[in-house]
């Protein structure tokens, strides 16, 4: 029997056609929200991007100290001075509210970060640049490192 196009049940009544997966970035990022959170609310998918804004500030500010450092983190560095010293929290105010992000420290106190500053809270001039690479499919270090590559830092 020849395909008309038309998905039928076994009783031959027409279904609707099954959807086509998720093609950009963007739509297969939605689909994975969708299908590890509960989400029946405009509030619910506020409240999800404030889970998904906080680790990639954190990733940023990783990308950030290793390079301060010159080493990634369980590497030793050349001269051994410096190196990491845990995290201090912090909670920055966006335009969904406010998000705690965890901000790496060194053991010299020099570690100045640009993309969230030193006693910095508001990031709502960067959360929606943040939010469109991450729409558009990058990962946490890309967007890190794109970050890096416009503030040049």
């Amino acid at each position: 029997m020849p395909h008309t196009g038309v998905n039928k049940d076994k009783d031959g009544n027409r279904m609707a056609k099954c959807k086509t997966p998720p093609t950009t970035p963007g739509e297969q990022i939605a689909q994975q929200i969708l299908n590890n959170y509960d989400i029946k609310s405009a509030e619910d998918v506020q409240d999800v991007l404030k889970q998904i804004f906080g680790p990639i500030f954190e990733s940023m500010l990783k990308g950030e100290m290793e390079n301060h450092l010159g080493h990634k983190k369980h590497e030793r560095s050349e001269d051994g001075d410096n190196v990491r010293n845990g995290y201090s929290s912090k909670t920055l105010k966006t335009s969904l509210g406010e998000v705690p992000i965890r901000v790496p420290r060194d053991r010299q106190s020099t570690f100045e970060p640009q993309i969230i500053k030193k006693h910095q809270r508001d990031v709502s001039s960067i959360e929606g640049k943040v939010l469109a690479m991450y729409a558009r499919g990058m990962s946490q270090r890309d967007i890190a490192a794109t970050i890096e590559d416009i503030y040049g830092f």
